[in-house]
């Protein structure tokens, strides 16, 4: 049974993934932090997810079905409104949380009045000494990374500290701050909209922890493929996106010399047999490859107008100087060598 009075809300996304959201539900119900609530918003699966959740062992987790897949941004602001925790946390519907997870998640935001977000340690689901993210890390073209991202473990960022923002995969924020900057832009759908909400939290003073002890295992790309070219075409439109509603125009005017930079050193990488380029190629042809990068950044193009007109509205937000969130990128930028090489 879920508390009457939650001191936090735990959001699941699913979409047609029966078999990763119950080991995601046994990771929750393993927790030492009692006193949650877990929400399943479903985006419409046809799989017996759905089913899966009218099951008696799970009666008390709150759900809300969508007829349709409406998007990790959407579907998690439906979560957030329902939810009646003061801390929200998301769990990603293919990952497993360790027992202590929520406890420390918890703990950090409640000792920093300052943090409206926490980021978890991400380890590879197959291989638990790999690293997904250790909170996040972003290029000045838009492009984000998890920090340290294919790297193995060997302790290097188990100290707590502070990190750019969390990755959606496994974070928490406070409600006080959804409250004030509003949730995930529904027009991103999917990728890049943990950075983009990071973003405008840090624009509007919030700061973000890094927790090394609350631990989460990822299954990398189960939702739409690794190498998929809907999962491309999200990521690099967003990046665009980002950019145009969040940076100072100072850096934004710079955006397609970055871009083109990522986009010469990516190459030269590819034919070293490095990064994810060349990953991506054993999936595609460099045809498609370069098809779907076009369609992305003409999608990013049309919906420029949209961005820069909600630029405007994220004035009334803003705490940090055009200056200082140059300093914020600029303090956790990924290197261009690390983001062209390291295949996350």
């Amino acid at each position: 049974m879920q508390p009457s009075t939650p001191v936090a809300s735990v959001i699941v996304v699913n979409w047609n993934a029966r078999d990763l959201l119950e080991s995601c539900l046994r990771s929750l119900a393993a927790q030492t932090f009692r006193e949650f609530e877990i929400i399943v918003v479903d985006n419409g699966s046809t799989d017996g997810s759905i089913e899966l959740l009218k099951n008696e062992c799970y009666g008390g987790v709150s759900r809300i079905e969508n007829m349709s897949n409406e998007g990790f941004c959407r579907a998690n602001n439906q979560g957030i409104a329902a939810a009646r925790g003061a801390y929200i946390a998301l769990l990603n519907n293919d990952a497993e949380a360790d027992p202590r997870w929520l406890a420390e998640l918890v703990a950090a935001l409640e000792s920093r009045p300052e943090a409206g977000m926490a980021a978890s340690k991400i380890l590879a689901y197959e291989d638990r000494a790999l690293i997904d993210k250790a909170g996040h890390l972003i290029y000045p073209d838009g492009q984000n990374r998890g920090r340290g991202s294919g790297e193995r473990d060997r302790g290097q960022y188990d100290q707590p500290g502070e990190t750019a923002w969390p990755d959606g995969c496994a974070a928490a924020y406070r409600r006080e701050m959804l409250d004030q900057i509003g949730g995930f832009d529904e027009d991103f759908f999917a990728y890049a909209d943990d950075a983009e909400l990071g973003l405008r939290a840090r624009i509007a003073g919030w700061q973000c922890s890094y927790v090394p002890t609350a631990v989460v295992y990822h299954r990398l790309g189960s939702t739409l493929g690794r190498y998929s070219e809907r999962r491309l075409f999200l990521i690099e439109r967003n990046r665009v996106w980002l950019a145009a509603k969040l940076f100072p125009w100072r850096l934004l005017l710079l955006n397609p010399f970055y871009f083109s930079a990522r986009m010469l050193m990516t190459a030269a990488a590819a034919l070293r047999g490095q990064g994810e380029l060349r990953q991506a190629a054993g999936s595609m042809s460099l045809y498609r490859l370069l098809k779907c990068l076009i369609k992305a950044n003409l999608a990013a193009l049309a919906g420029l107008p949209r961005m820069l007109r909600k630029r405007r509205q994220i004035q009334v937000l803003r705490k940090l100087s055009a200056a200082e969130v140059v300093r914020l990128i600029r303090k956790f930028q990924m290197p261009l060598a690390d983001l062209v090489t390291k295949a996350r």
